[in-house]
């Protein structure tokens, strides 16, 4: 064996052709884009919606129990894929996403290659998808041009998943904004596998999305907005947080999810920090404030559109978001989240969000640093928003986790009635 071979089986050219490439779930909307990306490029891609305590079930067993939450729902999902019967197993691939920095999720791939040798799979080769220089040897490699067309689909599908969240609690006729937002994703995977992506259509399309979804009949009523943030695959995905966004509209709320184009901004920031705090990486830092102009651009102009059209509420730039952070965590504390996860409870504060779940798996560590270990200070600033962390593992019930929700809903609730009551003292107080 040559020295450089790897140990491990590769994605290899010759897979392209009639390999399956199966794709943990985190942000469907997203995701889907992504896959039809990799289709247009030559690759067979399924995305994973499989949940339920099997999954759960399939990663205790193949993944020891002090591992992060979300390797274990992750593995826990492929390897049960894997099982189902479904597949030819020696016509599959496995994709897993690698950090590269501090967290666990860089060790997600090798925890993966573990668990399939231990389920006598370790013949099935795993893509490694990341922007740190890791497995370089696969198949399967992100290009420019991918890269590019991987940009906006991200744009798109932060778009279509806010206007989702501040349309569904109102809709009249139930499912409507779900299936607005699957047409939607299906109608612009085209789009982005054209030879040429131009611009202009770029922003012409964020105004239908915008139209569609304010076309939807929905009602006037004013519900309590509850922000999510957190660890980004327990914030993001339903199978890690027992599908909490639809938990808090089922309960009368409406749910404001910070974009996923921020926690990428996030990361390449992060590059910049590194030579302003330590002195090295220039090369680095200088790629990173080329994609950081380039992303934060493309980000303010949708949120112009969205400004423009006046009916739904636009987040807030990156540049802006990450100014919030001075007085609470220095930019240094990136492992994780990091800082943007306090920027982000900062964030939906000053957009008038005063009710926010931070959810948290077991095992994360520097999550509990920068979410709840924020808590008493932002709290000492903001004496009136209500925050509570819920955590998130194989051994914590629905019911305890929804609860400590609803009585977070209760309260805010109240504050809203005593508010209600002090600019009109003929409405009754609450009891």
């Amino acid at each position: 064996m040559n020295d450089k071979t790897p140990p491990y089986p590769v994605f290899t050219e010759e897979m392209k052709r009639d390999y399956t490439i199966l794709v943990p779930t985190m942000l469907p909307l997203h995701f889907n884009m992504l896959i039809g990306i990799f289709e247009h490029y030559g690759f067979h891609a399924e995305l994973l919606e499989t949940s339920g305590s099997e999954v759960v079930q399939c990663g205790l067993k193949y993944v020891h129990n002090d591992t992060c939450y979300p390797a274990l729902l992750i593995i826990g999902q492929l390897i049960n894929a894997v099982q189902s019967g479904k597949y030819d197993v020696h016509k599959i691939a496995l994709m897993v996403s690698q950090t590269g920095g501090g967290c666990r999720a860089s060790n997600y791939i090798s925890l993966l290659r573990k668990a399939l040798e231990k389920a006598g799979l370790g013949f099935i080769p795993v893509i490694s998808i990341n922007f740190s220089g890791l497995e370089k040897d696969s198949a399967f490699r992100v290009t420019l041009p991918m890269l590019h067309r991987m940009v906006y689909a991200m744009l798109y599908a932060d778009l279509l998943m806010l206007l989702r969240n501040q349309v569904k609690p109102y809709e009249t006729v139930p499912g409507t904004a779900d299936r607005t937002a699957r047409e939607l994703t299906e109608a612009l995977i085209p789009t982005l596998c054209r030879k040429k992506i131009r611009y202009k259509d770029i922003k012409a399309n964020y105004r239908m999305i915008l139209n569609t979804f304010d076309a939807i009949d929905r009602s006037h009523e004013k519900k309590i907005r509850v922000g999510i943030v957190g660890e980004i695959f327990v914030k993001f995905s339903p199978l890690g947080n027992n599908k909490l966004e639809e938990f808090l509209i089922a309960e009368q709320a409406e749910p404001v999810v910070p974009g996923f184009v921020d926690f990428c901004l996030y990361c390449v920031y992060n590059g910049i920090v590194d030579r302003q705090l330590y002195g090295f990486g220039r090369v680095r830092a200088f790629v990173s404030r080329l994609i950081d102009r380039f992303l934060v651009g493309k980000q303010k102009d949708l949120i112009a559109c969205i400004r423009e059209h006046g009916v739904f509420v636009a987040p807030s730039a990156f540049d802006h978001t990450r100014t919030l952070t001075r007085g609470y965590i220095n930019l240094g504390a990136k492992m994780g989240e990091g800082w943007l996860l306090t920027a982000e409870m900062l964030e939906l504060i000053e957009s008038g969000v005063t009710s926010i779940v931070c959810a948290q798996p077991f095992g994360c560590l520097p999550n509990h640093i920068v979410g709840k270990g924020m808590m008493k200070r932002i709290k000492e600033n903001h004496p009136d928003v209500n925050l509570v962390a819920v955590d998130y593992d194989p051994g914590a019930t629905k019911i305890n986790q929804e609860n400590r929700i609803k009585l977070m809903l209760a309260n805010a609730a109240r504050q809203k009635e005593e508010r209600a009551h002090e600019s009109d003292p003929t409405v009754p107080l609450p009891r």
